[in-house]
């Protein structure tokens, strides 16, 4: 990559840096500032000067050091070898940075994202003379046990395929085939190849997000399911439970890919993360998660700026996934610490701000990031999908602060967490009352299809029920319980079996920690069975008292630690002894 010198430091304010003497830059151009050869990237042009934001420390800079440019956009490598990586906001691999400099990172350094040392054995896919079009697969290379890599013809190159190398073992960097264009061009192609961060990648076209992501969590896929290619906000206050959601999703949800970007959040959860990822086993395949993962680590320490770009850097990644063919899941961990750094950087250029602080444009950044989420039929007309689900930190758990808001506008689906349910350990804090899913209409057929045709209806029921403890709740706080009849305490003692039976998850246990599709519907039933058989009980004279104090309702409460995901049979044996039970209580008393 050639470098000239485009300019000279004029100013420097933290991260921000004003370039005088520019002469030959362009919006958006990767720059290296000085001479430990600082990575910015110029964000306003004006006359002969320039402003760069710059994503390392920029402690020693001082006017009259050189600027020097790349000639290219901030850009990712993509390529075999990005599975099972932790890099940083730019895509430096924290763990060659660590061989290389120790514990203390030295500032300027620059190391390949993907190893150029490695060797991938290559299968292609094609034959040579074919006529070849952007985003073809080309080969496929075995990136982990689970991830086949799909090498794949970059989005701008098109022509005949007038060579391609043999099966055997190459280098991210060899040259494995070359392209004769219509103007007579030669291009060599690689295993890899480079994209801007900000520029999405494009796609045939976007598709209807009929299929759910299933996260084996209940009050998520019952009550508020996610689509592929949706996206999802998670707002709570500190110590809701976001990343712990986000972590459950990431292990269990039917994603092929995962990039799990921790944006600005605390050096220490940061860290529970890289220790605890590569310890994870896939209960899909018995191998260690990272064997579908990537991770992006950009602490509240790390350089602001960084932590902006980061962002795009993880989507980006997703993307290139995606178009070979896969379902990836963004988790952003948090949005709320981006739009922070967008506010310093705005702040440091002396823009005018808007509501508490934040940059104008911030809606416009929100938008811009959510709308690369989508279920899309590729270039070469597979389909793929990226997920993203964003956890935002509202300070004091306010919803009403911009991020947040800004969040709502974007996203068709909202599972907001709730600091009485975190503080009563009840998890997943995903308070029914907040949240709520646009995708429902539109994955009910699956649900339907694959769990019975009554699903949507059960699903409606209960939260109609759940609707009604909510009115009944506020007379209990006037009245007390007392001076409810049996049939509106028995709603409220319904609901209370739901949120303990089925709402609460535990992640820690064998069996609770992930619930299949089938599992969730028989134990829906079932609580709702208890329901409209317990309701008619009362009818003809059968007291709560009684309904309370049937056996059967402490198995009912334990089912979802007791039952596995495959043992239907033991939900018909408690379906059918419910219905013994009650039919006894109502010969008896009725």
């Amino acid at each position: 990559m050639s470098e000239r010198i485009i300019g000279k430091v004029k100013r420097v304010n933290g991260p921000v840096i004003t370039a005088s003497g520019i002469s030959d830059a362009r919006m958006m151009e990767l720059v290296r500032v000085g001479e430990v050869r600082l990575i910015g990237e110029v964000i306003k042009l004006q006359g002969d000067q320039a402003v760069i934001q710059v994503y390392e420390d920029t402690t020693g800079l001082c006017p009259g050091d050189n600027i020097y440019g790349a000639g290219m956009s901030l850009s990712v490598e993509l390529g075999p070898g990005l599975i099972g990586t932790i890099y940083d906001g730019i895509q430096r691999p924290l763990k060659a940075l660590y061989d290389f400099s120790g514990n203390y990172l030295e500032r300027g350094l620059e190391v390949s994202p993907l190893n150029r040392d490695k060797l991938w054995t290559f299968h292609p896919q094609v034959l040579s003379g074919c006529d070849i079009s952007p985003g073809m697969i080309l080969a496929t290379v075995p990136e982990t046990a689970r991830v086949i890599h799909k090498v794949l013809v970059p989005p701008d190159v098109e022509g005949t395929l007038t060579k391609i190398m043999p099966e055997g073992e190459y280098k991210v960097d060899d040259t494995i085939a070359l392209v004769e264009t219509p103007d007579g061009r030669e291009v060599p192609l690689t295993m890899m190849q480079f994209w801007p961060i900000r520029v999405p990648r494009p796609v045939e076209s976007r598709e209807a997000l009929t299929l759910p992501l299933v996260t084996g969590q209940r009050v998520i896929d019952t009550l508020f399911p996610l689509a592929k290619g949706g996206t999802v906000a998670i707002p709570g206050g500190f110590g809701t439970g976001k990343t712990m959601t986000q972590h459950a999703i990431a292990k269990w949800c039917d994603a092929d890919i995962i990039v799990y970007i921790g944006c600005g959040e605390r050096g220490n959860e940061m860290t529970d993360v890289l220790t605890e990822f590569p310890e994870l086993i896939d209960p899909r395949t018995g191998s260690s998660l990272m064997e579908r993962t990537i991770l992006i680590a950009n602490t509240s320490n790390m350089p602001v700026s960084a932590r902006e770009a980061s962002i795009y850097t993880g989507i980006t990644l997703a993307e290139y996934y995606r178009d070979q063919g896969y379902h990836v899941a963004i988790m952003a961990d948090s949005t709320s610490r981006w739009a922070e750094a967008l506010r310093e950087l705005s702040g440091r250029m002396e823009e005018m701000p808007a509501e508490e602080g934040f940059p104008a444009y911030l809606p416009t950044r929100i938008a811009e990031f959510y709308e690369r989420a989508g279920y899309m039929k590729v270039l070469s007309a597979e389909m793929g999908s990226v997920s993203v689900i964003g956890a935002v930190s509202p300070p004091g758990g306010d919803f009403s602060e911009p991020v947040t808001q800004h969040t709502r506008r974007f996203v068709r689906c909202f599972w907001g967490l709730d600091r009485q349910l975190a503080n009563a350990r009840h998890y997943p804090a995903i308070s029914w009352l907040e949240s709520y899913s646009e995708y429902l209409s539109e994955v009910t057929p699956w649900w339907e299809e694959h769990s019975g045709e009554g699903w949507a209806q059960s699903r409606l029921a209960m939260m109609d029920l759940l609707q009604k403890e909510v009115k009944l709740q506020q007379v209990v706080k006037l009245v007390g319980a007392d001076a409810l009849p049996d049939s509106q305490r028995f709603i409220i003692e319904v609901c209370r079996l739901f949120r303990n039976g089925f709402l609460q998850q535990n992640a820690f246990d064998d069996v609770d920690r992930y619930s299949s599709v089938e599992k969730q519907r028989r134990m829906l039933e079932i609580i709702l069975l208890y329901w409209k058989r317990g309701a008619e009980a009362i009818k003809s004279g059968v007291t709560l008292v009684k309904l309370r104090h049937m056996k059967i309702l402490q198995d009912i409460v334990k089912m979802k630690l007791t039952i596995g995901n495959d043992d239907i049979r033991a939900f018909d044996k408690l379906e059918a002894r419910l219905e013994r039970s009650l039919d006894q209580l109502e010969a008896l008393y009725g």
